[in-house]
Parts: C-alpha cells; structure tokens; sequence
C-alpha cells in the first residue's frame, strides 16, 4: 500500500504515534512536505468530515484523527516552512459574547485546519471588537461567528456592524454558524456565509477565502 494512502487510514484510526512515524518515514523516503501534508493527512481528514457529516463518526472519532492529525503537522511545519507552502487562507473563529459553549466551534475549528486553512482560535465570550481586532491583526481573510444561545445570536450582527465601522468589510468575510442560525438570519444581519454544520462551515471558509483572494 502506498505510504500517503497508508498514513491517511491511519490517521482515520486515530492512530496518533503510527502517524507520527509514517510522517518522518515518508519525509526519510522523499516526499515532499506539501504531498504528505495534501495526500495523506489533509485526504484523511476529509474523510473523516464527510463521515461526521453522514453521522457514520461522531464527535469522539473526530478528535482523535484531529490529535493524529496534529501530531503529523508537528513533523512538517519546519519543511513547509522551507518548502513555502500555502495555506488555504486564514480565518479567526470564536464563540460570541455571552455564550460560552466551545464543543461545536472547536469541531469547525479541526474541520477548517483538516482543509488547510490556519485558524486562529479567540475561544468564547468573543467582544464584536475582538473579532475585528484578531481579523485585522492576523491578517484574516474570514471571520466565522458561533452561537449557541437564540439570545447571543443578535451579538453576529454587532460583529457585522463592528467590521462595517473598522472598513474591513472589503476584504474580510464573515461567516456565521451554531444550532439557531439560519440563512435567513445570515442574509438579516448581512454576513457573507452561513454553514449548519462544522464541515460545510470548512469548506465555506475556504471558498470565502478564495474570494477574498480574488
């Protein structure tokens, strides 16, 4: 069996050590960073999304391919570095303010590092301005919103007018997630994306991304 195909099922295992291994034996063997990276961790991570998405795994499974996954990355970070690989983009994400449930952003959080993107995580109770400050400051093609609580939602349209009022609306997008958001909501408060779920919310980043590439 081909060593990246090798290191992906592995990885779907969450088999964190044998990944770490088969990470360093496929750099020993001359694989570049990026093709390790793309073809095997990175293609073990999707598989694991869309089985999330089925309800074929659940939260548990997710987060330990996430920690192999992580493990794997650790190994490559120097040669992509060397290598200057690009990332699919890079997104702030964090809990709205007055709700301080982490379980459903973290899972975007993974899903979104699974498709390549770098995340900088602002964790929960995130201040409107916060969100806009971190975008600014990171560089941050997207900002992605959580809420759990229908009275916290409203805080996603403050976000919204925060980034009206700093002018990074241009070149920021704002995508927005969580149990009572819809799309409707979404086009309400004027943010650019909504996704229901933490896999569709990953590649709705990245599309975002490319738009605000573009």
């Amino acid at each position: 069996m081909d060593l990246l195909e090798t290191i992906s099922l592995q990885l779907q295992a969450g088999k964190a050590k044998a990944v770490k291994q088969l990470v360093a034996d496929a750099v020993g063997e001359g694989f570049s960073a990026q093709d390790i990276l793309k073809n095997g961790l990175l293609k073990g991570m999707q598989v694991i999304g869309a089985k999330f998405k089925a309800n074929e795994v659940f939260v548990p499974e997710v987060l330990v391919a996430a920690r192999a996954m992580n493990m794997g990355v650790e190994v490559l970070k120097p040669l992509l570095k060397e290598e200057g690989a690009e990332s699919a983009g890079k997104v702030c994400i964090g809990t709205v303010q007055g709700d301080l449930h982490d379980i459903g952003k973290n899972l975007v959080r993974l899903m979104m590092e699974g498709k390549g993107l770098e995340v900088v995580d602002l964790g929960t109770d995130v201040k409107p301005e916060t969100f806009v400050e971190a975008a600014i400051e990171n560089h941050c093609q997207v900002i992605c919103c959580s809420a759990l609580l229908t009275t916290t939602m409203q805080v996603m349209k403050e976000v919204v007018m925060a980034a009206d009022r700093a002018g990074i609306r241009g070149k920021t997008k704002i995508l927005v997630g969580g149990a009572p958001i819809t799309e409707a909501f979404c086009k309400q408060i004027g943010a650019d994306g909504y996704a229901p779920d933490a896999t569709s919310a990953a590649i709705k980043a990245v599309e975002l991304c490319g738009e605000t590439i573009r």
